[in-house]
């Protein structure tokens, strides 16, 4: 027969498993109540555990994909809006070029020339943009600005200047130095990669911005007090830059009508990782959505049993023979 005495001990340490059951069970209930979801989902799915793990493994690639077509978005839009300054600034310089060459207008070729440095300062000032931490027109030398001082190229085209006797000779070198990749422009000037291993890249050294740079760069000696010593020739270096000008805003056009693609192609794809994520995560919560009002309705009774069982043990605890006599 059992001892009046041995009675509550023997009933709290039961009562101690129940509640260690309860408190698990609370959890569980608070979990799911918060998030919809069973907080078990082997339990839940059983034998549909696979289907179940394949459809979180889709929402899973989703959200990945998705993030990595975020950050695709931003360094393109970047890059285009860089583009877009650059040609703002260099726009109409060629048409207002070959006006005042057609009227020998030195005094707006000066102009002109005023208006081409700041163009250019402009595009280096551009071409070293970033997306983070990440330099866009660097290759794959993302830790690098792109390109290095403006006047450090004019002074490159200085020394052109005086080695060069005629402006066929000067138009000549000035070709070889920024089309040639021994040449200045990519050696002297240029501090990224030949090659970018990321397709959306845009490089410094691309041709159609090589030639915009190109026909800035030879404007800025337009007008009186420039250094060229071609009197009788100084329009031919002139109509040149004036024709490197617009064939380099030209391919400036192209080339941000292909990026446009791709930000094309890019917001598409969100679109359909968009359908794609509603039907995945539809039957994904068919799977393992749980009703959060009647979470909550079992957590509020599992709490209700929780705190009796704590009143119960409570008592248990200060059970005597002489409490249990009275």
């Amino acid at each position: 027969m059992t001892s009046i005495g041995s009675i509550g001990p023997g009933l709290a340490a039961t009562l101690s498993l129940e509640i260690q059951d309860l408190r698990e069970q609370v959890t569980r209930a608070s979990k799911e109540a918060a998030t919809g979801r069973y907080a078990d989902l082997t339990l839940q799915l059983d034998g549909r555990i696979g289907k179940g793990m394949l459809a979180q493994k889709a929402v899973d690639d989703i959200n990945v994909q998705r993030e990595q077509l975020v950050v695709r978005e931003g360094r393109l839009d970047i890059a285009q809006r860089s583009l877009d300054t650059i040609q703002d600034f260099s726009i109409g310089l060629d048409a207002r070029m070959f006006d005042a060459l057609g009227t020998d207008n030195l005094s707006v070729q000066t102009a002109i020339a005023r208006d081409a440095t700041n163009a250019l300062e402009t595009a280096f000032l551009n071409l070293n943009a970033r997306f983070g931490d990440r330099y866009l027109f660097s290759g794959d030398a993302t830790a690098t600005p792109a390109v290095g001082d403006v006047s450090d190229l004019l002074a490159d085209l200085q020394g052109l200047v005086a080695t060069s006797a005629t402006a066929a000779d000067f138009n000549a070198a000035v070709d070889t130095y920024f089309n040639d990749p021994a040449g200045g422009w990519q050696t002297n000037i240029y501090n990224g990669t030949a090659t970018a291993s990321d397709p959306d890249a845009i490089l410094a050294i691309d041709p159609g911005i090589t030639e915009l740079i190109k026909g800035l760069a030879m404007m800025t000696f337009a007008g009186p007090g420039s250094s060229l010593p071609y009197p009788g020739d100084n329009q031919e270096v002139m109509l040149e830059a004036a024709n490197t000008v617009s064939s380099g805003l030209s391919s400036f056009t192209n080339m941000r009508a292909d990026l446009g693609v791709v930000q094309g192609r890019i917001a598409t794809q969100q679109n359909q990782l968009e359908i794609e994520e509603t039907v995945v995560t539809r039957t994904f919560n068919q799977l393992t959505a749980r009703d959060q009002y009647e979470a909550a309705a079992e957590l509020q009774e599992l709490e209700t049993n929780l705190e009796a069982s704590y009143l119960l043990t409570a008592r248990l605890n200060e059970l005597s023979l002489l409490n249990f006599i009275r």
